[in-house]
């Protein structure tokens, strides 16, 4: 089994709970990587036995560090329509919980359909080195990624860069397919804009995460194990919160997903 479905392997426990475990392949700072968490949680919407059509969004806040350990999820369909179907989620630790978040599925239906933010024109992720990993955290070296720009300053001398773009070029290092939990996952690669806009190491961590799903589980399929072009770039820094969005496009240059997320930082 690949490592990445280790880690969002869940059983059900019966009516709403699914039951999990954190995994050291997807070790962060503290706790695990919040993208891998995010897959979970989406996981456990996929797995139930009510769920209706396919993942449009899923939104994670971060509550409090996840413990290594086992975990429980709840994943209650809080209203069904004749197409759409709304998710309210938590996990747990014991009585506490560390994680809160909605998701939303949908039956999809042919319409317009146009794209108005096109891929930028970057080089080919074959002319483009990969990253070393160096000593960052476990979860990186699950990931082949090839910065274009915006990557870990090369000094942390607090420079201000005057932007906090990132481009760069990523996929799951031993090359599993893609589908909607790892796309949840993925969207989750880019580290705090703020570490790029000033080459300072100061504390900080995502609040909480949205992922909006543009592309059907057929067009997320085509994909296969290639790679995909992210972009994210900081809104505002301001009274100790920054937000931070981000677009994912394949090598086909199709929009697959869109993210938001709230980052706390503190001085």
């Amino acid at each position: 089994m690949h490592v990445f479905d280790e880690a969002i392997a869940l059983s059900h426990a019966g009516g709403d709970r699914f039951d999990g475990a954190t995994h050291p392949a997807w070790a962060n700072m503290v706790g695990p990587f919040g993208g891998i968490t995010a897959a979970q949680l989406l996981q456990s919407v996929l797995l139930h036995p009510q769920r209706l059509g396919d993942p449009v969004a899923l939104t994670v806040n971060f509550c409090a560090a996840v413990a290594d350990g086992p975990f429980t999820i709840e994943a209650v369909p809080a209203r069904t329509n004749r197409s759409t179907q709304h998710w309210t989620l938590r996990m747990l630790q014991g009585q506490a919980v560390v994680m809160t978040g909605s998701a939303m599925t949908a039956l999809r239906r042919d319409t317009f359909g146009v794209t108005e933010h096109a891929m930028p024109s970057v080089l080919p992720p074959s002319q483009v080195a990969v990253a070393p990993v160096g000593d960052r955290p476990e979860w990186v070296g699950r990931y082949e990624m090839r910065p274009l720009e915006g990557g870990v300053p090369a000094q942390w001398d607090g420079s201000d860069q005057g932007h906090s773009r990132a481009r760069l070029w990523m996929r799951d290092g031993a090359l599993r397919p893609l589908d909607y939990p790892s796309l949840a996952a993925i969207a989750d690669l880019f580290f705090p804009r703020l570490w790029s806009r000033r080459a300072t190491r100061v504390p900080l961590g995502t609040v909480t995460m949205t992922v909006y799903f543009l592309a059907d589980a057929q067009q997320i399929a085509r994909v296969g194990n290639g790679f995909l072009l992210g972009q994210a770039q900081g809104q505002r820094f301001h009274m100790g919160y920054l937000d931070q969005t981000a677009q994912l496009w394949s090598e086909a240059g199709d929009l697959l997903a869109t993210t938001h997320q709230l980052v706390y930082y503190k001085e």
